[in-house]
């Protein structure tokens, strides 16, 4: 497959994957901010991230003697751009059965409210597009791009302020600046001095690629290369690429004996974890990728082997400042 045909297919194939981290929030006119507790700690969070699954427990811990009541969000990663598939994300608003996502407080299930927001990075733009006419959810087919159609001196100031952006997954098209961003909230009281258990459980829409821009010949060590946005995103390092390179090796030159890959994308909204009053006291994640053949890979210290496919990692007083991306490489021969 040509690079550059390889490439547009990494991108066009990309589809969100949905997780976060419980944080406290508040809603406002402006939208939603996800704000520091002045008085809530969670004492645990035990993540466990695979393609198939995805559940988190959190115990937290009001230690005040006084009831807390807050909104507590449940951020998700940014929806696709320019990809129409919300109506299968959410044909279900009320318990997100789409994806059998269900919450649980002490046992008990509980239902989430959807909020959906406008984000130019941090920016929440919801209420002035909308005052334009202008759809949160926006898709690359012309009847869905509000910029589709217009002429280049229509198209010049939406440029120049930011609303728009010739976006080359799209080939340069104009097309929204902005990003749908989904929270889940619900509101909760937390009693005097209690610890209060927290389960999130669902099957995650994973985004990913048929193909992959690591095989040998698209990689490059220059600066601005695909390969170290790999790097700095999931924090690639070269025992990954020899792995690679000994799996799709062909000697050979025989293409029923070649070996092809395919990669899956997983993130998670971790940073807001940092958002209770002090670190995570007892932090646990695993990672499993699936196959022992897969290869994964993703930015966090003190990693142990505990399976063929699972991987560990522990942490006491931890404080997450940056969200966690996961890459998983599958390998595959076509019949």
């Amino acid at each position: 497959m040509p690079r550059a045909a390889l490439l547009a297919a990494v991108g066009l194939l990309l589809a969100s994957p949905i997780a976060a981290n419980d944080s406290e929030a508040e809603i406002g006119l402006g939208g939603i901010v996800l704000k520091p507790s002045s008085a809530l700690r969670l004492l645990k969070e035990d993540l466990y991230l695979s393609a198939e699954l995805v559940t988190v427990d959190y115990v937290f811990e009001n230690p005040t003697d006084e009831y807390v009541t807050t909104t507590i969000a449940f951020p998700m990663p940014a929806q696709p751009r320019g990809l129409v598939a919300r109506d299968v994300y959410y044909d279900n608003t009320e318990n997100w059965s789409g994806f059998d996502f269900s919450t649980h407080v002490d046992g008990r299930p509980v239902r989430l409210r959807q909020i959906d927001r406008a984000m130019i990075g941090t920016r929440d733009v919801s209420d002035l597009i909308a005052s334009r006419g202008w759809p949160a959810a926006w898709a690359l087919a012309d009847e869905l791009n509000p910029f589709a159609g217009l002429s280049e001196a229509e198209l010049a100031p939406l440029l120049a302020e930011g609303w728009a952006v010739r976006d080359p997954l799209f080939g340069e098209q104009a097309v929204p600046a902005w990003d749908l961003v989904t929270y889940f909230v619900r509101e909760q009281t937390f009693e005097p001095n209690s610890k209060v258990a927290v389960r999130h459980e669902y099957v995650p829409l994973v985004g990913g690629s048929a193909g992959s821009a690591l095989y040998p010949q698209y990689r490059s060590d220059d600066s601005d290369s695909i390969l170290t946005e790999y790097r700095t995103k999931y924090c690639l390092d070269d025992s990954i690429l020899a792995g690679v390179d000994k799996r799709v090796a062909n000697p050979s030159g025989d293409e029923a004996q070649q070996t092809y890959m395919g990669e899956t994308w997983l993130s998670y909204v971790l940073s807001s974890g940092a958002n209770w009053s002090g670190p995570i006291r007892d932090f646990r994640l695993v990672v499993d990728k699936g196959s022992p053949d897969n290869l994964v890979s993703f930015c966090m210290g003190g990693v142990t082997k505990i399976s063929p496919t699972r991987f560990e990692v522990k942490k006491t007083n931890f404080e997450p400042s940056r969200d966690l991306d996961v890459l998983i490489l599958s390998f595959f021969r076509y019949d």
